[in-house]
């Protein structure tokens, strides 16, 4: 008889273990087919909660200051989004575009015309001055027919990209789109999505999972003022500076670096050239001011994104940064705020954990 009650005991237990294997193969499969479902919706969703999340505090201000009416400051804060975060990344977008168009432009009258004579500055450059110029010299010797020939490997990887680039302009249209429809949805019931995360995070962790829900969106906001905020600042000034020096196709210069600044390689690229280029052209007094006004902006840099970013989360500067720059390679550009939220949050998680055997150290 023993051996019957041995099976008759553990039956239980072999189905209570079948059924929570069960229970959590259900919701694993539930949990990913719904993230499945919405993944065309994440980077616009990610986008929206990163441009609410950082502008939240301004938009109760503007409900107060319109009567309380959310609806109104709805609004408001749509149209405001639409001119600080939407219209620069969509004009930038939008001038490079035009910019490949015309250097496709450019590349097909050479191969039609051939090349014109070097100008003057190459021959001056030091070192490879002598060395480009010989070679100019050589296709424009050969005709249209060096050009061509010179240009046919990379002519069908140019059209490739050319396509992938006008459909992607299209995309980007649609999820800016989408990102200002979320976003005024995120505004209109902020409190209501905020209060069911805070359940959720409290149902993981109790309080401090809130907190750390809290602080993910402390980081945000930080992240958020201090990388756009820094990049608008930056590539304003400079646009202005190369537009006043006369440097040609400042609009194009200046979406690249809006562009250069928001992925934290800086304005330099742009602007050191362009200094460069004023001074070889006999312009030494606009490239003493671009010189000047380089200096201010890359001092900027070092100077109003650590405040910015200060003013929203208080935590290590070299963790944030970090994170913007890990997470801009890791996830592209979203990643510029997904990637400092992970490592605030995996920070405090490790720091909280960390701090809880101090008292039993110290005991013992």
């Amino acid at each position: 008889m023993q051996p019957e009650d041995d099976v008759t005991t553990s039956s239980p237990r072999q189905t209570d273990l079948t059924r929570t294997f069960l229970l959590i193969l259900i919701i694993a499969v539930l949990i990913v087919g719904s993230v499945w479902t919405l993944l065309p919706f994440l980077s616009a969703l990610v986008w929206a909660t990163t441009i609410v999340v950082a502008t939240w505090p301004l938009m109760l201000r503007v409900e107060r200051r319109t009567g309380g009416r959310r609806g109104v400051a709805t609004a408001v804060m749509t149209v405001v989004m639409l001119a600080i975060f939407i219209v620069p990344f969509s004009l930038a977008v939008g001038v490079l575009l035009q910019g490949a168009i015309e250097g496709a432009e450019i590349v097909r009258a050479m191969a039609r015309d051939g090349l014109p004579d070097p100008p003057a500055w190459l021959g001056a450059l030091p070192w490879v001055g002598p060395r480009l110029t010989a070679k100019w010299q050589e296709f424009v010797a050969g005709g249209p027919e060096a050009v061509t020939e010179a240009l046919r490997p990379f002519v069908r990887s140019g059209a490739s990209w050319a396509l992938q680039l006008t459909g992607g302009f299209g995309v980007i249209a649609v999820h800016f789109l989408l990102t200002v429809i979320l976003a005024a949805a995120l505004y209109a019931n902020g409190e209501t999505a905020m209060g069911g995360l805070k359940r959720f995070a409290r149902r993981l962790a109790k309080d401090r999972g809130e907190r750390t829900l809290v602080l993910a969106g402390q980081a945000l906001r930080g992240v958020a003022l201090g990388v756009v905020v820094t990049a608008l600042v930056q590539s304003m000034i400079a646009g202005v500076g190369l537009w006043l020096a006369g440097i040609p196709r400042a609009g194009l210069l200046l979406a690249v670096t809006f562009v250069l600044c928001v992925a934290q390689l800086g304005p330099l690229p742009v602007l050191l050239p362009a200094v460069i280029w004023l001074f070889w052209s006999g312009s030494v007094g606009w490239g003493i001011v671009l010189t000047v006004i380089t200096v201010i902006v890359a001092v900027a840099d070092n100077v109003l994104k650590p405040v910015l970013i200060r003013r929203g989360v208080d935590l290590p500067l070299p963790l944030i940064i970090g994170g913007v720059i890990g997470g801009l390679f890791a996830f592209g550009v979203v990643g510029l705020f997904v990637g400092p939220v992970l490592l605030a949050v995996t920070y405090t998680l490790l720091d909280a954990w960390v701090s809880e055997d101090e008292p039993t150290a110290r005991a013992e």
